[in-house]
């Protein structure tokens, strides 16, 4: 007899990419069959993670960043299309910082008769399995895991762990061939990703393009890739030095472009993780306005960079409080390519985490 369970993850592709493994640990049960709900930023990043058969995307208004108005046929269509799909059960991922409780109200009002997911708050009857985020006596989900534990945490209070054999890293499906797009020499090349969703994660352009110069005139061929709305970062970045891929990529030709690769140097948004998942190390340029315990690549090979202790620290900031940007900002382009070579080197030497 087969399941049907219903994995919500309402965010972006940077988050529903953190959530595959415990996607594929719902997956592993025998005879069940995983549709995903996210956002629209969502959407690309939910059909390249093994385990998921159909993907449903929705704006939920309490967590997007620039979230849609609430409006009641908006809803009424989500519940019916929720209702009609004939789903076994839920169970609802979130960052700490997130409520399930307007999601888990959603899936009753669709009829789903098991939801799970963790809440500070009583959830009333919106949960049968509730976890408790928190560190004192009785709490259930300890604070300061990483997204990739947390969203295992959640699926294994709802009876779902990961198989042996699956070593709990990022993956996605395997990625097309980009020689085409990379107008293939067979050269090593490292990746630059100027770019992110929020601007309070980004790295000064003008450091990327020293970067790239610099890597240049040490001989390493450098390809910087970014969004349909970077065209003009990125062409800026790789100037005369590098190959510009700004806006040339899809999702999945993004994860072939990063795998061959022998480094990537990228923010805190959602390339580093499809890096992680493709097991290319990562120069990881993370300001501190969200945790990096909670947001750093994940079993890759990996530098931090940046200060984690600014007064921008925990804020959530979207766009940066402090003048000057100084978390990021004082981090030089000579300090990111000691690290590329670092990092290439463990590449070119095999090692694995």
């Amino acid at each position: 007899m087969s399941r049907h369970v219903l994995v919500v993850r309402l965010d972006g592709a940077g988050d529903v990419l953190l959530a595959g493994p415990a996607v594929r640990a719902v997956a592993a049960a025998p005879g069940t069959d995983v549709t995903l709900l996210c956002g629209p930023a969502g959407e690309d990043a939910a059909r390249m993670l093994p385990g998921v058969r159909d993907v449903l995307v929705w704006a939920g208004p309490w967590v997007l960043g620039d979230p849609p108005p609430v409006d009641g046929a908006d809803i009424d269509r989500i519940v019916h299309e929720l209702s009609e799909r004939d789903l076994d059960e839920a169970v609802v991922l979130t960052s700490f910082h997130q409520s399930p409780l307007p999601t888990a109200l959603l899936l009753r009002l669709a009829g789903l008769a098991r939801v799970t997911g963790a809440s500070v708050d009583y959830p009333g009857s919106l949960l049968d399995v509730r976890l408790r985020p928190g560190d004192g006596p009785g709490d259930t989900l300890p604070e300061g895991l990483p997204e990739v534990q947390r969203g295992l945490a959640i699926v294994a209070a709802a009876g779902f762990r990961l198989p042996i054999g699956d070593d709990g890293g990022l993956a996605v499906r395997p990625p097309p061939d980009v020689s085409h797009v990379l107008a293939d020499s067979g050269e090593p090349y490292v990746v630059l990703h100027p770019g992110a969703a929020v601007g309070a994660r980004c790295w000064p352009a003008g450091h990327h393009a020293r970067t790239a110069a610099l890597l240049t005139d040490a001989g390493v061929r450098v390809v910087v890739t970014g969004g349909p709305d970077e065209r003009a970062l990125t062409a800026a970045v790789a100037g005369r030095h590098g190959l510009d891929l700004g806006g040339r990529t899809t999702l999945p030709e993004l994860a072939g472009v990063l795998a061959g690769a022998g480094a990537v140097v990228v923010g805190n948004t959602a390339a580093a993780h499809l890096a992680a998942a493709v097991r290319t190390p990562v120069v990881s340029l993370f300001a501190p306005v969200v945790p990096a315990v909670r947001w750093r690549p994940y079993r890759v090979p990996h530098v931090l960079l940046g200060d984690q202790f600014a007064a921008c620290r925990d804020t959530r900031a979207r766009a940066c409080p402090v003048p000057g940007h100084p978390c990021l900002s004082g981090i030089g382009p000579e300090e990111v390519v000691r690290a590329v070579d670092r990092l290439r080197s463990l590449r070119t030497a095999g090692v694995r985490v």
